[in-house]
């Protein structure tokens, strides 16, 4: 079991940026590639970006490529997702989620945290 608790969203103006965090705990965080998805009112849920267990590889949704990015810190068992150049299209509940198979993480990762709400005004 591995429990995930997102922090770091709240209320900013577009242009501007956000970083957030997700810890880990439970089973070995390094065996698991971690991401991010996010859910806005009244949308289906969407992948946003995955990093691989060694922090190697990453990928990103086309929306967010080039103003999102995905890092971890292992010894910390934290992912983090900085987010540059946000948009009003932003706004959403951003959900951590955790998959031991990075190839499959897009499809449907196995842990999911609570989420934290990221809201952009224009």
């Amino acid at each position: 079991q591995v429990q995930l608790v997102e922090s770091g969203g709240g209320l900013v103006q577009a242009g501007g940026s956000l970083r957030l965090s997700c810890a880990a705990s439970g089973r070995t965080f390094g065996n698991y590639a971690m991401g991010w998805f996010r859910q806005a009112p009244g949308k289906e849920r969407e992948f946003v970006a995955v990093i691989s267990w060694s922090g190697t590889n990453t990928y990103y949704a086309d929306s967010v490529k080039g103003r999102f990015t995905i890092s971890r810190d292992n010894a910390k068992s934290t992912v983090y997702l900085q987010m540059n150049s946000l948009k009003p299209e932003d706004t959403a509940l951003y959900y951590c989620a955790a998959d031991p198979s990075y190839a499959s993480f897009i499809l449907s990762p196995t842990y999911w945290g609570q989420g934290t709400q990221v809201t952009v005004s224009s």
